[in-house]
């Protein structure tokens, strides 16, 4: 049975006040939560959300990590560093980061294998662009993103490991997958993997994200192989977030 998993990524937003406000109303929300919840706040306020939710049942998670474990690579946040700080997860491939910063799947397989040397659990996103899902090549896109990951690190790799699928069209857009598209590509993700692995395939969490709702959590997290949400506008909004995490359990 795979425990459902609410991961909220609040990308670049929030002032210090405003996250520790935000954290400490989740900490408060999420005391008799039936799943597991995430929050994945910027860099610079990991300490102080890590702080506020310390003892709770809400985890610290980061938004990327470094491919490099050290060196002069300026800018760069290493695996290790984050765990320092506390936190269980890390994004990596996020579509922003593949398309407004050139993460290649190459890089993003190698930031994947960063974060388990640090003891990290990483949540591998995977989707299309709109006018790949136009083309009929939703698959041909999961396949090659997934398979960068599966080909250097093999699939004993996801015993640890967390996969979002995000159809990039649905993302900030107010459009969401239907369920039946969000399965579809869910059960092709869980499908590659059982096709090397059946029990890894099995145990493995794959989140669903795009734009998801207090309104439409509960048909999408319904569906055979949706196992939570990565969620991004609604989870900076603490009882719409806690509302989604509800229809998870």
């Amino acid at each position: 049975m795979r425990t459902p998993l609410v991961a909220g990524n609040w990308k670049l937003h929030g002032s210090r006040e405003s996250v520790v406000a935000l954290a400490d109303a989740l900490r408060d929300g999420a005391e008799n939560a039936a799943v597991e919840i995430a929050v994945c706040p910027s860099f610079v306020h990991l300490a102080e959300v890590g702080a506020a939710l310390r003892g709770s049942a809400v985890a610290l998670g980061a938004q990327d990590c470094a491919a490099q474990q050290q060196g002069a690579f300026t800018g760069e946040v290493a695996a290790a560093m984050l765990a320092e700080y506390g936190c269980r997860y890390a994004i990596v491939g996020h579509s922003e980061r593949r398309s407004l910063f050139g993460d290649s799947d190459a890089l993003v397989a190698e930031k994947f294998a960063a974060a388990q040397r640090a003891g990290l659990t990483p949540i591998l996103c995977l989707g299309e662009q709109l006018a790949e899902r136009e083309a009929a090549a939703t698959e041909s896109v999961l396949g090659r993103q997934l398979g960068a990951v599966l080909d250097t690190l093999g699939v004993a790799a996801f015993e640890s490991a967390v996969i979002a699928y995000e159809p990039v069209w649905a993302i900030g857009t107010g459009v969401t997958a239907s369920p039946e598209q969000a399965q579809a590509a869910h059960a092709y993700i869980r499908g590659q993997l059982a096709a090397r692995d059946a029990a890894v395939a099995a145990g493995l969490r794959i989140l669903y994200g795009g734009s998801v709702k207090p309104d439409n959590a509960a048909q999408l997290f319904a569906c055979a192989d949706i196992d939570g949400g990565l969620i991004g506008g609604a989870s900076l909004v603490a009882e719409d977030f806690l509302n989604i995490c509800r229809a998870a359990g």
